[in-house]
C-alpha cells in the first residue's frame, strides 16, 4: 500500500490542476543509478498499464508499477516546506539508508 499524508495530497492536487488534466494520477517509480543505488521519480500519467498497481489515497490515485512496488510497499509521501523551499519527503519502510537529499535510497540485498 503507498500512502500519501494530507500536505502531499494537497500538493498533488495543486500541481495536477496547474499542468494536467483532471483524471491524471500520480506515478511513483524507482529509477536505478543514484548515489545509493536507486531514486524516486514522480510523474503524472493519464492511463494505467496493465502491470500498474492502482492506489486511492484520499481524491489521489496513485500508480505504481508491479517491479517498483517490491521497493515502494509501505511508502508514505509527505511535502514539507523549510527555509530552502518544499519539497515531497519520502518514508520507505524498505530503505535501509537514505541519501541527505532524500531522494535515493538503498535496500537490503536479502528481500
Amino acid at each position: 500500500m503507498i500512502q500519501l499524508s494530507a500536505s502531499a495530497t494537497n500538493e498533488v492536487s495543486r500541481l495536477k490542476a496547474k499542468t494536467h488534466s483532471a483524471d491524471s494520477k500520480l506515478r511513483i517509480s524507482v529509477l536505478s543509478g543514484s548515489c545509493l543505488n536507486f531514486s524516486y521519480s514522480l510523474t503524472f500519467d493519464r492511463d494505467a498499464q496493465p502491470e500498474d498497481h492502482v492506489y486511492q489515497s484520499a481524491s489521489i490515485s496513485v500508480l505504481v508499477s508491479s517491479k517498483a512496488l517490491p521497493y515502494l510497499n509501505g511508502l508514505v509521501l509527505d511535502y514539507s516546506e523549510d527555509l530552502m523551499g518544499g519539497g515531497f519527503r519520502f518514508h520507505n519502510p524498505n530503505a535501509i539508508q537514505s541519501c541527505s537529499c532524500g531522494n535515493s535510497f538503498s535496500i537490503s540485498n536479502d528481500g
